[in-house]
């Protein structure tokens, strides 16, 4: 079956002075046209650098070490600067956490948009800035027209962020990136994006990652989740069945750490320590010290992401039934 996406032991490394360090270590999933999959986890668990290594964004020091990420049959980490520009903001758009820093403040929206489309189609200003409009009006932008001539300063942050989606759909992709679309955004705000998102994603039949470390967003809008934890995939699976059902303890602590999953008035769970650094990477399972259940096998060897008991997911966790 030819996916939309496949991505195969994908390894990502950092070169320093002191020795390389391994940020995403041979991860792999699959995609297919339309799908919506959340990627989750704390800050430093790998999942930007996941989105970024997919539009071979990766700065040095920084280099996709091994794997390989396959697009529509095309293996992407194999293809030439040129050949990947064809891709990267045209078949691959990616909505990046803060617009202010997306967009460019000394030009109009107007131009920013007209640039990016003639970038990568042929076709005429008046065109362009047609579609710029149209898009605009498919974010729920009001006076598209009048918009086109201004600058981002003079939008609120939520129409920033409904901009900068515009600016991603502008040539209509295949594959949506999200990575944390609603950073620094009041909870209202977050839900307009998210159904928007989501509304989008529907019409024109569009996959999408959303990277995010709140699992209420995710259930919410995707249909699978890949859990992360250290620059590995912990757990996999449908939404319904991971929101549901967790496994693995870093994802039931994850869910546990919700504001909804409390009763009223009681102390909201916290994971205890945090998220390792990537120099030093417990020997193991990376979560065995802020793990309530660990065992000695879980200091001694890596889990393998396997199908554990009768649950429809992958776990790496030697405590879940094989």
């Amino acid at each position: 079956m030819n996916h939309l996406l496949e991505i195969r032991d994908l390894e990502v490394r950092f070169a320093l002075r002191s020795g390389d360090l391994t940020a995403i270590d041979r991860i792999g999933f699959t995609l297919e046209k339309g799908e919506r999959m959340g990627l989750v986890g704390e800050s430093g668990a790998g999942k930007s650098v996941t989105g970024f290594s997919i539009l071979n964004l990766i700065s040095k020091p920084g280099y996709i070490a091994g794997g390989s990420i396959f697009f529509r049959g095309k293996d992407l980490a194999a293809l030439s600067p040129e050949e990947m520009r064809s891709v990267r903001g045209n078949r691959i758009s990616m909505i990046f956490q803060d617009p202010m820093m997306t967009l460019n403040p000394v030009m109009t929206i107007g131009d920013q948009m007209t640039e990016s489309l003639m970038a990568h189609r042929k076709i005429s200003r008046a065109s362009a800035e047609a579609l710029a409009v149209e898009k605009l009006q498919a974010v729920h932008i009001p006076s598209p027209e009048a918009r086109l001539r201004q600058y981002p300063h003079e939008f609120s942050g939520g129409m920033r962020q409904r901009i900068v989606i515009a600016i991603a759909l502008l040539t209509d992709p295949d594959l949506i990136i999200a990575d944390e679309p609603t950073t620094a955004l009041d909870v209202t705000i977050q839900a307009e994006i998210m159904d928007l998102l989501l509304e989008l994603c529907t019409l024109k039949d569009m996959a999408m990652i959303l990277i995010t470390h709140d699992l209420g967003v995710v259930s919410q809008v995707t249909e699978k989740i890949a859990v992360m934890y250290a620059g590995k995939i912990v757990e996999t699976g449908s939404t319904e069945n991971i929101v549901a059902r967790p496994q693995h303890p870093y994802t039931q602590g994850l869910i546990r750490a919700l504001p909804g999953s409390r009763e009223p008035g009681s102390r909201l769970y916290q994971i205890p320590g945090s998220m390792p650094n990537l120099s030093a990477i417990p020997k193991g399972c990376a979560f065995h010290p802020r793990c309530e259940r660990a065992e000695e096998v879980c200091r001694r060897e890596v889990p393998e992401l396997l199908k554990r008991g009768t649950f429809q997911r992958l776990v790496a966790c030697h405590l879940v039934g094989v």
